[in-house]
């Protein structure tokens, strides 16, 4: 019997559906039973050990040993594989062999469910993206007078020290990255990276600044996302952020920062001397995958490098992980940073919100993003006598002239031209060079300004090549969190971001332009001039925390409940950062083909981090990750540079910007103070046994999971999460009476310390006991105790200080919240 033609349709319909959703394969990250490299400690007949108890211990990842296990724990995710899926049917994209046993493979919905249930396989995650967390700092910190002449001036500043990048690769041949015969740079046995070698022009990526090149995008490639036309198949930046993270941290010193013709002073890196090791894992269009990016730490730890900078945070959480903590992410940078690599990494660009912060985990440098002293700001002065401020980057019009000003809608070719969003100013073959020559041009700030298909750099372009002596853009209405940053233009230019003023403007010039009856303009008087603003001014109330930059208060797992672990750790400059850029790059349409970018982000707070903790290494080169973060932490300043409060940026009731006295929650403990940082006194130290201490307390862990990423029992708890011996203090629920314990370690020599605290009324502090001496390379324990005395249904700040007889200060924020039971 024949069937109906409809239902024949359908049958085949339903056939190719479920074609499509069999062969639909998704990036998985799996991680399986069985220690990596850097836990090993024996047991596997064949297999001496590798890791021991010492958690300060350093694996040397060159030796026999760790390349025998190695190729084991390869053997067995192919095994695995090869004993559950058809060949053909699945891709192994990555072996994750050194920080986390596991791998990454392209696979269907499927064959994950039957993998997630084959024996020996701990976890099955499905892949998720990463995001960038988008001169004159170092002057501003007290580097080249404070730091530098103590590792013997900038030529030294970072010797030896190896900082690797994960981001959207390099620009090898800007002068930020510069081999200089003068000062050659040496052999750095320790680091084992490889070079990648260009495909257009067959050079290495490495010259003895930069140590290795590699690039990762088997994820992205799988996932459909990588074009390697656009993307480049290479460590080659096209992008620009990957070049400006790794001048910031490590670019060389005295730069000229030139663009559009002008300079802007003298880029440096923190450690001008420290390598450069590029690891891409980003790329212009779509960001990153995590399967990418745990591929590229997992071959930085093992190439070698003392610090690891990480720009980079998650669009979202992961799909089936409850906890912040624990994901393929940062269970590979728990294992870096027990392999002894300091870790830095931006906090997020979702300020001023509470608990925006991406960064969430206590072996982590988490950085918040400072508005530094400078401001570029700028004035129109208009024919009536009123003058309005603005931003711009530009010389003046000229002194004491005056020039006509022309609004691009009103200087149309053709009135079709409307359909273009004439007033945007980025196409001149729809305006009229005849009016618009020898004036100054009025354009409007529309939305694709915000989304990026218009930018100032094109309005610039537009208002040159029809002759004008200078334009105007004006923001006649703007959604709260749009920020705004001067650009720099090779001619007078000033963006009026008021929306007040931009209004000023409009009725000044409407009223000063006469039209006849169909609207069209008789005659334009309106006059106006730009002044100059090449020169930043300087300002004292800096730093301050930028509007963008995540707050806290940390939390613990995706409900968005409290950590009783405070994030940000540290606040470092993050608005308007030279550096050096990718003449390719695109991440700013107002930089393209440029050399130099003035960006913002806490993804130019990380690299500064970074370099200073490679000062730090220098320094002291048997220091843990923690030790450092630690001496970076409790040196920081909380006072600005005027001797008041740090504040933060933040919103008043609309979209105005207002200034707040700045919390923990804002700036971690405080601004980095690198010079102090060098020479904290005492220490809190911690290793890999007490983060997993950290984890095996946290309440609504499964301990299953922690083994799952860890490959470790709960053996060792702290009793309260808030026990570690971390550079802070936070009880985000305190019932009654809680006495919190700190270990402090001495760096320097004997000195005696009094131990004071101070808290707001709502909860009482003691610390003891009051005074202790310590001898160089002793720890000695302190409590303190805090008890509520109101419930107020707000966090209390308050601190520790432990000042020494030899001048050392070493501060430690205390943060917590009273509750009545």
């Amino acid at each position: 019997m024949m069937r109906p033609l409809g239902s024949v349709i359908t049958l085949i319909i339903i056939i190719l559906l479920d074609l499509f959703l069999v062969t639909k394969s998704e990036v998985y990250i799996v991680t399986v039973e069985g220690e990596p490299v850097v836990s090993y400690k024996g047991g596997l007949n064949g297999f001496q050990p590798i890791a021991n108890a010492d958690s300060h211990h350093k694996i040397d990842f060159t030796s026999d040993l760790v390349a025998s296990y190695s190729n084991h724990l390869e053997q067995r995710h192919d095994t695995l594989l090869e004993s559950l899926f058809e060949a053909g049917s699945y891709k192994k994209l990555y072996s994750y062999k050194h920080l986390i046993n596991g791998f990454s493979v392209h696979i269907t919905p499927q064959q994950a469910e039957m993998l997630s249930r084959a024996p020996g396989v701990k976890s099955v995650e499905r892949d998720w993206k990463v995001r960038k967390l988008t001169t004159h700092t170092p002057q501003f910190l007290g580097l080249p007078t404070g730091v530098w002449p103590t590792g013997g001036g900038f030529d030294r500043a970072g010797e030896e020290i190896v900082i690797g990048f994960v981001d959207s690769g390099i620009f090898p041949y800007h002068p930020s990255f510069q081999y200089t015969i003068t000062e050659p740079y040496g052999p750095v046995p320790k680091y084992r990276g490889k070079c990648e070698v260009d495909p257009g022009t067959k050079k290495s990526f490495c010259n003895g600044k930069i140590v290795g090149a590699q690039h990762f995008a088997a994820a992205a490639t799988a996932a459909g996302a990588f074009n390697p036309e656009v993307d480049f198949d290479s460590p080659l930046d096209g992008d620009g952020h990957g070049s400006h993270t790794a001048a910031i941290a490590a670019g060389n010193n005295g730069i000229p920062v030139q663009v559009q013709g002008y300079e802007f002073g003298k880029a440096s890196g923190m450690a001008p001397r420290a390598r450069i090791a590029v690891y891409k894992a980003l790329y212009r269009m779509f960001g990153g995958f995590v399967a990418d990016v745990v591929a590229a730490i997992d071959q930085a730890v093992y190439d070698g490098v003392d610090i690891l900078n990480l720009s980079v945070g998650p669009n979202s959480p992961p799909a089936t992980t409850k906890t912040t903590y624990l994901n393929p992410f940062d269970a590979t940078l728990l294992s870096a940073v027990k392999a002894g690599i300091f870790v830095a990494q931006a906090s997020g660009n979702g300020g001023p919100l509470a608990k925006s912060i991406v960064s969430y985990s206590p072996w982590i440098a988490s950085v918040a993003a400072a508005v530094d002293d400078r401001r570029y700001k700028n004035h129109l002065m208009l024919g009536n006598g009123k003058i309005l401020a603005g931003l711009g980057l530009s010389p003046s019009t000229g002194p004491n002239q005056k020039f006509t000003l022309v609004a691009a809608n009103d200087v149309l070719l053709d009135s079709s031209a409307v359909k273009f969003s004439p007033s945007d100013c980025q196409r001149p073959e729809v305006l009229n060079g005849n009016l618009v020559k020898g004036n100054i041009l009025l354009c409007g700030y529309s939305f694709n300004f915000v989304s990026g298909s218009a930018s100032i750099k094109k309005v610039a372009e537009t208002a040159k090549s029809l002759g004008a002596v200078g334009f105007v853009l004006a923001v006649e209405n703007a959604s709260p969190g749009t920020k705004f940053d001067p650009v720099p233009v090779g001619m007078p230019g000033i963006l009026i971001t008021d929306v007040s003023n931009s209004m000023d403007l409009i009725d000044y010039y409407n009223v000063s332009t006469s039209r006849d009856w169909t609207g069209r303009v008789k005659s334009f008087k309106a006059t106006g001039s730009i002044g100059d603003s090449l020169e930043p001014i300087l300002h004292k109330s800096a730093p301050m925390v930028a509007l963008f930059s995540a707050r806290g208060p940390n939390i613990k797992d995706y409900k968005f409940e409290d950590a009783d672990l405070l994030k940000p750790d540290i606040l470092a400059p993050g608005s308007l950062i030279w550096a050096s850029w990718s003449p390719n790059g695109t991440d700013e349409a107002n930089y393209e083909g440029e050399n130099f970018a003035m960006i913002s982000g806490t993804s130019m707070a990380a690299p500064h981090i970074a370099g200073i903790a490679a000062l730090i290494k220098q320094k002291h080169p048997h220091w843990s990750p923690a030790a450092i973060k630690s001496a970076l932490m409790t040196t920081s300043n909380t006072l600005d540079r005027a001797e008041r409060p740090i504040l933060a940026q933040q919103y008043s009731g609309s979209e105005s910007v207002t200034f707040v006295s700045a919390t923990p929650f804002d700036y971690g403990s405080g601004h980095v103070n690198p010079r102090a940082a060098l020479d904290p006194g005492l220490v809190f130290d911690a290793g890999y046994e007490d983060y997993l201490g950290f984890l095996c307390t946290t309440p609504g862990i499964d301990s299953r999971e922690i083994g799952n990423y860890t490959h470790q029992p709960c053996n060792y708890t702290l009793g309260h999460p808030y026990n570690l011996n971390y550079p802070s203090i936070t009880v985000s629920h305190l019932v009654g009476t809680q006495t919190i314990a700190r270990t402090v370690t001495n760096v320097d020599e004997e000195e005696s310390y009094t131990i004071t605290a101070r808290m707001s009324p709502a909860i009482a502090i003691e610390t003891s006991p009051p005074a202790m001496t310590i001898g160089p390379g002793v720890s000695q324990k302190f409590t303190v105790t805090l008890t509520v005395r109101s419930t107020t249904g707000s966090y209390s700040f308050g601190e520790v200080l432990l000042k020494g007889n030899r001048g050392h200060k070493v501060r430690l924020p205390v943060v917590a919240m009273g509750y009545d039971h």
